[in-house]
């Protein structure tokens, strides 16, 4: 407990905080709002991204488990410019539309200049790269194209403008299996 003030016969004593004092506090203050400012920004881009490559990821493994599962070939569709759509060939004919699914928070299939290919190496030459095929899942998880070959593509999206939301997912055909991938500046990152 701090002492009290000593007061000396015919002084007044009186208690508080100097000019400079709050000064000092109110500068530490603007400094921290700055930095947590910007630091927001960073972030909610970067959810933004992330939650973006987890619904594109899930409609994806959504997809191949109904094909494998309903026993029926399932086409996915990428709408420019955020939706993804499912849709179940019927047998003998005929389509049922079984899922739309729109990306949120204003991300959008987009291909960053600066962001080269992932790792898997399947193309970069556009957001949506599956060789001007459209993909199909079929009943053993494969994914194909119109000819029954397996196709090997990737999804590029993220914010227009910030290539540190730039997220991508890559389906490797032969097995249908789906990996997602994070842009963290200078590499990508394997989510």
């Amino acid at each position: 407990m701090p002492a009290a003030p000593r007061r000396r016969p015919g002084y007044i004593v009186e208690t508080g905080f100097s000019l400079v004092e709050l000064m000092m506090v109110a500068a530490i203050g603007s400094i921290l709002l700055a930095i947590t400012t910007v630091s927001i920004g960073y972030i909610l881009d970067s959810t933004r991204g992330d939650a973006a490559l987890a619904g594109v990821t899930s409609q994806l493994r959504r997809a191949r488990d109904l094909a494998i599962n309903r026993r029926r070939t399932i086409q996915v569709d990428f709408v420019a410019p955020n939706e993804v759509r499912t849709t179940q060939l019927d047998i003998p004919s005929g389509t049922t539309l079984i899922n739309q699914f729109f990306l949120e928070g204003s991300v959008q299939f987009v291909q960053f200049a600066i962001v080269p290919d992932t790792p898997d190496g399947f193309g970069a030459s556009s957001a949506i790269d599956f060789g001007n095929e459209t993909p199909y899942f079929v009943v053993d998880g494969m994914l194909v194209d119109g000819a029954g070959a397996p196709l090997s593509g990737t999804v590029f999206m993220g914010l227009q403008d910030v290539p540190s939301s730039a997220r991508a997912v890559s389906v490797f055909g032969g097995t249908g299996h789906v990996r997602g991938y994070s842009w963290n500046g200078t590499a990508w990152v394997e989510q």
